[in-house]
C-alpha cells in the first residue's frame, strides 16, 4: 500500500500536456503511464516481455513510448 501512495505522490509532480497538445514524438515511461492511467511499471513490463498493447522505442537505454501509439490506444 505504501508503495501505491509513494507512486501517486511521484505522478503529482509530472508537468503532463495533453496527448493532442504534446510536441514531443516520445514521451518518457513515467509520463506516458499517466496518459494511459497505468502504474509506470506496467509498461515497463510491457516492454520486457513484449506482450503489451503497443512496444517502446530504446533510447540511449531507456524506455520511450511513442505519442501516436499512446493516441492510438487512448482513442480507441
Amino acid at each position: 500500500m505504501e508503495s501505491s501512495k509513494v507512486a501517486a505522490k511521484s505522478d503529482q509532480h509530472l508537468n503532463i500536456t495533453p496527448l493532442d497538445k504534446e510536441a514531443r514524438t516520445v514521451l518518457p515511461t513515467a509520463e506516458a503511464a499517466v496518459h494511459l492511467n497505468r502504474a509506470a511499471q506496467t509498461l515497463r513490463i510491457w516492454a520486457c516481455k513484449e506482450n503489451g498493447p503497443i512496444r517502446p522505442v530504446r533510447i540511449n537505454g531507456r524506455l520511450g513510448w511513442r505519442v501516436s501509439d499512446l493516441l492510438q490506444l487512448v482513442e480507441g
